[in-house]
């Protein structure tokens, strides 16, 4: 159920008719808007939240949790809660695809890591799993833990205007219920305000692609299918039946609660309303499944168009734009609410360094450098999956307009003993497997690499080249702007991963046996800059030992060299070697990161 907030948890009146004060607006409550409420309010930073939503997600709408996002919840100690109130998705390690739940089903292919050949590639990767979270069930934790930290959040609250000048940002918003207005004058402002951000729109931020490339329609449904699907546990079983060609075929029922909840996905022609009445919704939901009375609930219904959207800036002057306002595109490939955290992930730390007058303005430069690439990316690659999905039918012989019987003859003969047909299941499963591309991109989940930033202190060497597909292979690398590879190590007595050894928000410097000239560099580099930057030894029989050999593997860095990781993981400096002057290398690259003169 969506949570109601509509006064701030701490306290606070609305202030109506006078001006509240913060160091950040937020403006937008769901998973990019908490995720940010509840990093600053960790950093100590003020911020005000408004969402003009009565509350959280009223249904799960996105729900792959790619690794790299289970680790910023693990960082921010949340993993667990989080858990609670998922599935794994090595239990949902399928993709089913038939006419219906009941019939014979016609290809099936192991996805997100759960398949045998895949399995060790994810393992190796990340000390985290991907997880199924539905949407309402993660923004419920995500705001939880940020009334913990007393963060300052008010639902049915609406950015009216918004306004900025060198000092800072002003806005006007309004209280849904009350219809009171009141101002926000604020020192950064950031747009979390989804698909049709008023901030996007107010301020003028220009995006490059094709909206409204499809239209859909989405039920959340309750029915108990677990005869049909247990034995065969999949995250999405995709229906498709003869004389419709659409991308999704006639439908997608996704497993939000194995296996009696599910988002039932269907496209609709623009020029023919869908009817989106509770009867209609279990008319065709009947027909997905293949059983003509069975019990559906209908919990939610609601309609949304397919995006091909990405903002050219991700920040103009003092206010700054992420998650869905900034990259729209389709949910295929399950990116989209993973790289609104990430995103939330990058800038937090940022602010709280400009907040706190320890890094100058320059360095939130860096946010739109290192984001606006990665949400083209997955932009991209969320079309690119959505049209390798539209193969399928034309695989099986199906084309929109032809008569069922049509259909299932072209069906059937494509299990003949005939040298046509097996040419044609040649082509089914090549097209099966084209769709490893959109649940098995590992390395478009983790791969992220930033190539051009003021908040990475580059060596002059280029990225390593990429020895597998870098859509499907996560290849780690120790190069500045890329995210610190995982291993495992032990640290007194216990596993840690190399993850784990940073406690939340700060810098790290990790250096080997040879990097003793490193610890008094980083105190004296700390105490010029206010920044603490702990030291942390790492390899063989060092205080986080490397008792695998695998850290030395992919460290990139010899014994006598360092690497200075930034809060959000990422690498930020490197010296393969050690340098003359450990203090001045060390000094030079966190001044330049804070972007200090």
């Amino acid at each position: 159920m969506a949570s109601n907030q509509n006064e701030s948890p701490n306290g606070q009146s609305s202030d109506k008719g006078d001006i509240i004060e913060t160091d950040v607006l937020i403006v937008g409550a769901g998973v990019t808007g908490l995720t940010l409420s509840l990093l600053l309010a960790d950093y100590g930073v003020k911020a005000l939240t408004i969402a003009k939503h009565r509350g959280t997600a009223p249904s799960p709408r996105a729900h792959i949790t790619n690794q790299r996002t289970v680790e910023i919840f693990r960082d921010l100690g949340i993993e667990q809660d989080i858990h609670a109130v998922s599935t794994p998705l090595t239990a949902l390690g399928n993709c089913v695809m038939s006419t219906s739940m009941t019939a014979p089903e016609i290809a099936r292919y192991s996805c997100y890591g759960a398949g045998v050949h895949q399995l060790s590639d994810f393992a190796r990767a990340s000390p985290c799993e991907m997880i199924n979270t539905p949407q309402n069930e993660l923004e419920t934790v995500l705001l939880a833990r940020a009334h913990e930290k007393h963060a300052d959040i008010r639902f049915s609250t609406e950015l009216v205007a918004i306004e900025q000048d060198e000092e800072g940002v002003l806005a006007t918003v309004r209280e849904r219920l009350t219809y009171a207005e009141y101002r926000v004058r604020a020192e950064y402002a950031y747009g979390a305000d989804g698909g049709r951000s008023a901030v996007a729109d107010l301020l003028g931020f220009t995006f490059h692609g094709d909206p409204g490339l499809m239209n859909m329609m989405t039920c959340w449904i309750e029915v108990d299918l677990a005869q049909y699907a247990a034995y065969r546990p999949a995250c999405m079983y995709w229906i498709v039946r003869p004389g419709n060609a659409f991308w999704v075929g006639s439908g997608t029922l996704i497993t939000v609660k194995p296996f009696k909840e599910w988002l039932m996905n269907r496209q609709y022609d623009a020029a023919d309303e869908p009817d989106m009445s509770k009867e209609a919704v279990i008319e065709y939901a009947r027909s997905l499944i293949g059983i003509p009375d069975a019990p559906v609930r209908v919990k939610d219904v609601s309609k949304w168009q397919v995006n091909k959207m990405v903002a050219g800036e991700y920040r103009t002057g003092r206010v700054f734009i992420g998650g869905d306002a900034a990259h729209r595109h389709p949910p295929a490939s399950g990116l989209g609410s993973n790289t609104c955290v990430q995103d939330a992930y990058n800038i937090a730390w940022k602010l709280a360094l400009v907040l706190s007058s320890h890094a100058e303005d320059q360095i939130l430069d860096s946010y739109g450098q290192e984001r606006q690439p990665v949400g083209k990316q997955i932009v991209d690659a969320a079309i690119q999956a959505l049209y390798n999905m539209t193969r399928l039918p034309e695989a099986l012989g199906f084309r929109r307009g032809q008569s069922e019987e049509e259909g299932n003859a072209a069906l059937a003969a494509l299990g003949s003993d005939d040298p046509v047909a097996e040419k044609r299941r040649a082509e089914l499963a090549g097209v099966v497997k084209l769709q490893d591309r959109r649940s098995n991109a590992l390395g478009i989940q983790l791969g992220q690499r930033y190539s051009d930033s003021c908040a990475v202190c580059y060596d002059g060497t280029p990225f390593p080249a990429h020895r597998r597909d870098s859509t499907l292979f996560y290849e780690p690398t120790t190069h500045p702007g890329a995210y610190l590879p995982h291993v495992w190590l032990e640290h007194e007595g216990r596993r840690v991963s190399t993850l784990d050894i940073f406690p939340f928000g700060t810098f790290g410097l990790i250096v080997g046996v040879g990097g003793g000239p490193f610890v008094a560099a980083a105190q004296q580099v700390a105490q010029e800059t206010g920044i603490a930057i702990p030291v942390y030894d790492v390899g063989y029989r060092c205080t986080y030992n490397d008792v695998l050999g695998e850290w030395r593997t992919v460290c990139e860095i010899g014994d006598r060299g360092a690497l200075l990781v930034r809060p959000d993981r990422f690498v930020a400096w490197r010296s393969v070697d050690r340098p003359s002057d450990p203090l001045q290398a060390l000094r030079s690259a966190v001044r330049h990161i804070l972007g200090l003169k």
